[in-house]
């Protein structure tokens, strides 16, 4: 699979934010929460030099993370009925993508699935098997600033009807060779690509980065 190169100051700046928000975990004085804070004030200039972002704005997002430093999981479900796919157009960008989205503290990843697809698309589905674990950050749209893994679930409809939601505005099912312009940083060439290798080869493992 092809990776995307990372520019170094997006590299510099994501490993500096980090650093500055688990040490901000565990700061005991009020001197090293200075200097973290300091950190993170300094990573939010480098954004800003490099991007159009404005320094408070991303500066705000980052003092709201809090804890130990670790990435975010994104849960797409792969729902494929009489060799076509399942896809949802988001309302941010007009594209489309595999219905799914960021899982939740204390979320199982398959009822990620479950729910994503339900509130997305209006079918309900039975995750049955793993596609892929992909490191999201290197594929699509890497510019991304927090890291993110990406989870792929095979699933089967098992019910319901295709309905719109707040974050859709179209729910329909593509021919692998008719595929619509994608959101890919939600869905990519090459999550597509994987899917049809699994539905070629019920044996195939499970793709990971």
């Amino acid at each position: 699979m092809s990776k995307i190169e990372i520019p170094k100051w997006l590299k510099w700046a994501r490993e500096i934010q980090q650093l500055s928000q688990t040490g901000l975990a565990f700061a005991k004085t009020g001197y090293e929460k200075m200097r973290y804070e300091r950190l993170i004030e300094l990573t939010a200039e480098i954004v800003e030099h490099h991007t159009e972002l404005d320094k408070a704005e991303v500066e705000r997002v980052l003092m709201k993370q809090p804890g130990y430093a670790t990435p975010k999981i994104d849960v797409r479900a792969a729902v494929i009925s009489d060799n076509k796919i399942l896809l949802v157009q988001e309302r941010t960008d007009n594209m489309w993508a595999m219905p799914g989205g960021w899982a939740d503290v204390g979320d199982i990843p398959s009822e990620v699935a479950i729910r994503e697809t339900k509130e997305e698309s209006g079918f309900d589905v039975k995750p049955i098997k793993v596609i892929g674990v992909y490191d999201a950050n290197r594929e699509g749209r890497y510019l991304e600033f927090f890291h993110a893994f990406k989870i792929v679930f095979l699933c089967d409809l098992i019910g319901g009807e295709a309905k719109p939601s707040d974050e859709t505005i179209d729910v329909k099912y593509f021919r692998f060779d008719e595929l619509p312009p994608l959101s890919t940083n939600r869905t990519n060439i090459n999550h597509i690509e994987e899917i049809k290798f699994h539905l070629e080869d019920s044996n195939r493992q499970t793709y990971f980065d």
